[in-house]
């Protein structure tokens, strides 16, 4: 037996039980880890409202961890019992002591790497890679706006952005927090909760504007972000921290300049393997050459997941957190 965080019905926080289950044999191609680590994420709670539906009900939640392979199913031959691997892909349920999925959707994890590193980095981490290098390449010299720049993907941004030479323009909601994102190497911050942020944009960039938005807040700041945009910029709507976007009008992209707008998510990017090991590689070698740290500022037993959710989502955390089974 194993013990697991599941829920019966969408809901709040209190929808969370910790309850005794028992781990399946991985199937072909399937392989059981052993966490040692769990990541904490936005999207963990949207699963959790029901704003992005569970497969089935009750559901473990999470999909995101680090530990070790306790057992493999038919068919895996880069993996063996032992190894270190970390993960950032479903099927839901990492928030438990032991866990089954894809082999594909498995990382090896260098010793280099701790589980808690890993686990508080691998969805934030490869969310930074695809974003930053994949779905707009960024370059030496480009002013870039990122939002929530002190959160957990944010803290990562400021970091990389720095190491490839560029000037982000971080949003914050308060003093400490913009002291924090420009302690992680963000250029400039704005405090959207006494200024105006399209307005300092415009001030930042000399009337110029960015060529791209990083919007993972939704529906509160989708105006101001395509505000913040020059003349066929491309915005980069990635999260829903405030709600979706919906009701869009593809009028507004031609009234503002002509703008390009993306919905991307990260299993569109590590589609595959290969492609989750490269991004994955990419991620580790930047935390190992000191460019990119990942701080971890929150750690909850696996059985208080709730009330890590809870100071997620009332922006009471700082960089990430993590759960320990």
């Amino acid at each position: 037996m194993a013990k697991r965080i599941q829920f019966s019905q969408p809901g709040g926080p209190e929808v969370l039980q910790l309850v005794d289950f028992e781990p399946a044999a991985p199937g072909p191609q399937q392989v059981r880890v052993r966490n040692r680590a769990i990541g904490l994420n936005f999207i963990d709670t949207y699963f959790r409202s029901g704003l992005y539906p569970a497969p089935s009900l009750p559901s473990g939640l999470g999909t995101e961890g680090a530990g070790d392979v306790e057992a493999l199913g038919e068919g895996v031959t880069h993996l063996k019992v032992g190894d270190r691997v970390a993960y950032g892909g479903g099927p839901l349920g990492a928030y438990s002591e032991v866990h089954v999925l894809p082999a594909a959707n498995l990382v090896k994890l260098p010793d280099s790497i701790s589980y808690q590193q890993a686990a508080a980095v691998m969805l934030k981490g490869l969310t930074v890679q695809y974003l930053l290098r994949q779905t707009y390449a960024v370059k030496a010299g480009d002013i870039i706006l990122f939002h929530a720049a002190a959160g957990g993907v944010g803290s990562l941004a400021c970091q990389w952005a720095k190491a490839l030479g560029a000037k982000l323009i971080g949003t914050v909601s308060s003093p400490e927090k913009a002291e924090r994102a420009k302690k992680l190497g963000a250029w400039a911050t704005i405090d959207y909760s006494h200024e105006d942020v399209a307005q300092r944009v415009l001030e930042l960039t000399d009337g110029k504007k960015c060529p791209v938005v990083y919007d993972g807040v939704g529906q509160d700041t989708w105006l101001t972000s395509l505000d913040c945009l020059a003349p066929r910029g491309l915005m980069v709507s990635f999260g829903n921290a405030s709600g979706a976007v919906t009701g869009v009008n593809l009028g507004i992209l031609a009234q503002k300049g002509s703008l390009y707008v993306t919905r991307p998510t990260l299993a569109s990017y590590a589609n595959n393997a290969q492609n989750t090991q490269a991004m994955a590689d990419e991620l580790f070698a930047m935390i190992a050459s000191g460019k990119l740290t990942v701080d971890i500022q929150q750690t909850y037993p696996l059985g208080e997941a709730a009330k890590a959710q809870i100071e997620l989502s009332a922006r009471r955390t700082v960089g990430s957190t993590v759960l320990i089974p």
